[in-house]
């Protein structure tokens, strides 16, 4: 088990183990993905900042790595060398791990660009759009937005899925998952793929 720490050097690239067959299997155990601070080294405070500090760097390396397991319809990007488009909403934390992570690195042969978004940011151009719980009042208005689009929408919020989400965090035995809503495969829009499926928590379908 990795345990996931600023004090663990702990880095994403073990990430690249997505690319070989089992890998995304493989990288979800190797990880574990528990969210530990030593204890008596900080205090309470200190180690609810560095535990969400932990969460945050996770999530912020399976939003990047869900790209290569998504297949959007081309009119989805306006040219061929057009980069993947991540929108981060209530999570300028993640949004700045994120950065770190996607910087060099390519999704499918494309660049990524990261942008910080406020509720009411116009979410058009976006491939993946992640809200976090800072804007869980926000959650039904952008989720609605967001229908219809090929747009993978990623969330951390209880009944996100309902609300239309496609993939929602979940914290486990202090191990970060997550549950899938893929849309239905004659939607016209983007698809998950089956291995991506395979290594959540829960698999959730959807009627329409």
């Amino acid at each position: 088990m990795v345990l996931l720490s600023k004090r663990s050097g702990w880095e994403p690239t073990g990430l690249d183990a997505w690319a070989t067959p089992g890998g995304a299997a493989r990288w979800l155990r190797a990880c574990a993905f528990s969210i530990v601070v030593a204890a008596g080294f900080a205090g309470p405070r200190l180690a609810q900042a560095d535990a969400q500090a932990d969460e945050y760097r996770v999530k912020a390396a399976f939003l990047y790595k869900f790209g290569s397991y998504i297949e959007w319809p081309s009119r989805s990007f306006a040219r061929t060398d057009s980069p993947v488009a991540i929108g981060v909403m209530g999570a300028n934390a993640l949004a700045d791990e994120l950065a770190q992570i996607v910087a060099g690195r390519s999704v499918n042969g494309r660049a990524v660009q990261v942008r910080k978004l406020r509720p009411g940011d116009p979410i058009a151009g976006l491939h993946i759009l992640f809200i976090g719980r800072a804007d869980d009042g926000q959650l039904p208005e952008v989720l609605a937005a967001a229908r219809g689009r090929a747009l993978l929408t990623v969330t951390e919020s209880d009944e996100a899925l309902e609300l239309g989400s496609m993939i929602n965090f979940v914290v486990v035995d202090d191990k970060v998952r997550f549950d899938v809503a893929p849309p239905p495969a004659d939607s016209g829009n983007l698809r998950i793929s089956a291995r991506l499926l395979g290594v959540a928590r829960k698999v959730v379908s959807k009627s329409s």
